[in-house]
């Protein structure tokens, strides 16, 4: 089971957070038929949705949108409080030789000439809107930089996708350490240096480690209070029903022009690959309901 664990270490210094997503991004890359680097980049911008997700209210929701102008095109990612996200990538069958490091280039298919955007709907009047320059493509930096710059939280954030050879994923997760206000030196200082010193967290995540495990290599086992436990997945709130509702919005003519057309319709969601058909007779139906309003 994948799920997400929140924590506070160093004595209420540091707020912190990890997850196993292996399961849920296996579910995005069999919807998708995600090639590995197109896989390593969604995953990686889904992990990090579900962390940023926890750190918000159950019925408030999260989308970002990394375009920073590589083939793969653009990432969209939602997720909300209550552990459950949905993503797709533009241009999902893209993959590349490994990198210098010997790893997933996955700063070659997001491309380091854009943005990456986040847009909090908080059920407020206005939704909550933060946009920072893409600076690696790797994205782990790149939500660094996002939640340094825009939400003014010193933080570190590591995400990572291992895939196997028949494209199917192996490993993923990662962990997001935010310092507190008035956080000491040398607390600062023993995690930078853990950091530095520390695996890959999907090297981790293959290892068997879990997300308590992942903090405490980390931040040190003994520094460590976990909080709470949450489980994540996969989840696409699509239906036949929003479907038929946004052909309604289209109104009487639209309908018709589909029905002369084709006599049928065909509807796929971007987040989940669902398809949807509507027979000539559903399609009457619902020109009948479009009339009607």
């Amino acid at each position: 089971m994948d799920y997400l664990v929140k924590a506070l270490a160093f004595d209420g210094q540091v707020r912190a957070y990890a997850t196993r997503t292996t399961e849920t991004i296996s579910e995005a890359q069999r919807r998708h038929q995600t090639w590995p680097t197109a896989s390593a980049a969604l995953g990686r911008a889904m992990t990090a949705g579900l962390m940023l997700g926890s750190m918000i209210k159950d019925e408030a929701k999260l989308t970002i949108k990394i375009e920073g102008g590589g083939p793969i095109g653009a990432i969209l990612v939602d997720s909300n409080g209550k552990g459950e996200v949905r993503g797709y990538v533009t241009n999902p069958q893209v993959h590349f030789d490994l990198n210098a490091k010997g790893k997933l280039d996955v700063a070659r298919a997001v491309g380091t000439n854009g943005f990456l955007t986040v847009v909090k709907d908080l059920g407020l009047k206005e939704n909550f809107s933060g946009q920072v320059p893409i600076v690696s493509g790797e994205l782990g930096e790149d939500f660094t930089y996002y939640l340094v710059t825009s939400e003014q939280v010193p933080s570190s954030v590591g995400v990572g996708v291992l895939v196997n050879p028949d494209n199917t994923i192996l490993a993923s997760g990662g962990f997001i350490i935010q310092l507190m206000p008035g956080a000491e030196e040398e607390t600062i200082l023993e995690i930078e240096n853990r950091l530095n010193t520390i695996e890959p967290v999907s090297k981790l995540i293959q290892k068997g480690l879990t997300p308590e495990e992942i903090l405490q290599e980390v931040l040190g086992e003994e520094n460590v209070k976990i909080l709470e436990k949450q489980e994540v997945r996969f989840h696409c709130p699509c239906s036949r029903e929003r479907i038929e509702s946004a052909i309604i919005s289209l109104g009487e003519q639209e309908i018709q022009a589909m029905i002369e057309e084709d006599g049928k319709a065909e509807a796929q969601c971007h987040f989940c690959n669902e398809l949807y058909h509507f027979n000539l007779e559903e399609l009457e139906q619902i020109k009948k309901i479009a009339a009607e309003r």
